[in-house]
């Protein structure tokens, strides 16, 4: 069990740390007086995509308690 609790922690932070990287793409690209607006949507679908998997992982990883 510690394992699986290890891998997903690995994951979370890898999945956290590209978050930040398209962030910091994002607004790297939006300070272009000339910046690509389709490469700009794509960063940012990709970086919602991101959240939602973050979401759903730190979700999966809170027990269920009973009611």
């Amino acid at each position: 069990m510690d394992s699986r609790h290890s891998i997903r922690d690995k994951e979370l932070i890898a999945l956290r740390m590209e978050h930040r990287d398209l962030d910091y793409a994002i607004e790297q690209l939006q300070r272009d007086a000339l910046f690509d607006q389709l490469q700009l949507r794509r960063l940012k679908k990709k970086k919602l995509v991101l959240k939602d998997t973050i979401a759903k992982l730190e979700s999966a990883a809170i027990p269920d308690l009973p009611a």
